[in-house]
């Protein structure tokens, strides 16, 4: 039907009998009904018309409701299940947790009480101290400090998912203590430090030859194609750096700290947070900014080290009366200046 004349014409009084003919409009049998308006739209045709419209605009948008709010309900479904999910995942292994825990006074032994010669550094969460166990197994001691940042929920969080996590390039979980005065995290003992005390040390960066940089770039990778997809769940870090990447005798990187690290199943790929944490300069800006987590956060984290490693220096450098240099900025310039010459 076209419909244009219909709407070129106002409707006709409801209950007018003295309509005016369409003399234009042919008809079969010459003749013109009563009843009826310009453009051959009779006033039932006019009902069944208002009729569908008051029928459908309602349905329309009870449709656009029901589907926004059923979006929005799984939205928090999902928010819901990623947040209870490391506990979740993890409640039918209590006896293995249990497994894992330790005196408290078997490890103020192996410290001598935590006597300061033995601390080997500190942090948010608190200090590391340096111990030896009866059996001769040298370890070392995340203990928790009453002011601490990180927290017993990020202790706790370490605790399930380092005790699941088995990896030449992961550090070790060997016990813990979550006695009501005392929280501890013990690890084996990795005699090197962390990656930061080469790479920023003029010192110590001469024994990092390519070789060896290398060597360290490919096994901070291979940790994290397990987290990401190997591993029984995949894990995202969240804080990747130089500080978090300890050093073996023979220099195999361990991936360290996973108080921040997040749970993720197997078919998801990626969630939002309103807790953005980690450290600036290796956060995405996509995490930093908007809090979107992915495996991809651990890339650019992972890339930022890269760049740290080769170029022997921090993301942002800084000193007095100058202006900080960004790494990118420095690897540009460096590598402009590099083809230049």
């Amino acid at each position: 039907m076209n419909v244009e004349p219909f709407l070129l014409v106002p409707f006709p009084p409801v209950g007018d009998d003295n309509l005016v003919p369409d003399d234009t409009t042919p008809s079969q049998n010459n003749s013109k009904p009563s009843g009826s308006v310009p453009g051959g739209t009779t006033p039932r045709h006019n009902n069944s018309y208002l009729i569908i419209l008051s029928i459908a605009i309602p349905v329309g948008i009870t449709l656009c409701l029901i589907s926004a709010i059923v979006t929005c309900a799984l939205r928090r479904t999902t928010r819901s299940r990623q947040q209870t999910l490391s506990c979740a995942a993890y409640s039918e292994d209590i006896e293995e947790i249990q497994a894992l825990l330790l005196d408290a006074v078997v490890i103020r032994a192996a410290t001598d009480n935590f006597d300061e010669v033995n601390k080997l550094g500190e942090g948010g969460f608190g200090q590391v101290y340096k111990g030896l166990l009866p059996d001769g197994l040298e370890i070392a001691v995340k203990r928790l400090s009453k002011e601490s940042k990180q927290g017993i929920r990020e202790l706790k969080n370490e605790l399930l998912l380092v005790a699941k996590l088995q990896h030449r390039n992961l550090v070790k979980l060997i016990g813990a203590c979550l006695h009501e005065e005392e929280k501890l995290l013990v690890y084996e003992y990795i005699p090197n430090k962390s990656l930061d005390a080469f790479i920023f040390d003029e010192e110590n960066r001469k024994k990092l030859v390519w070789e060896t940089r290398y060597k360290i770039i490919c096994g901070i990778a291979r940790g994290m194609v397990y987290l990401h997809d190997e591993s029984r769940v995949k894990v995202i870090h969240r804080d990747l750096k130089p500080g978090n990447i300890l050093l073996e005798k023979d220099m195999n990187p361990k991936i360290s700290d996973f108080g921040l690290a997040r749970i993720f199943e197997r078919d998801h790929t990626k969630d939002v947070t309103r807790r953005v944490a980690g450290t600036y300069g290796y956060m995405a800006p996509e995490y930093a900014v908007l809090g979107h987590i992915s495996t991809k956060s651990d890339v650019f984290s992972f890339g930022v080290i890269v760049l740290e490693i080769v170029a022997g220096r921090r993301n942002t450098t800084s000193s007095e009366g100058m202006v900080a240099e960004h790494l990118l900025s420095y690897v540009s310039r460096s590598l402009a200046y590099f083809l230049s010459s």
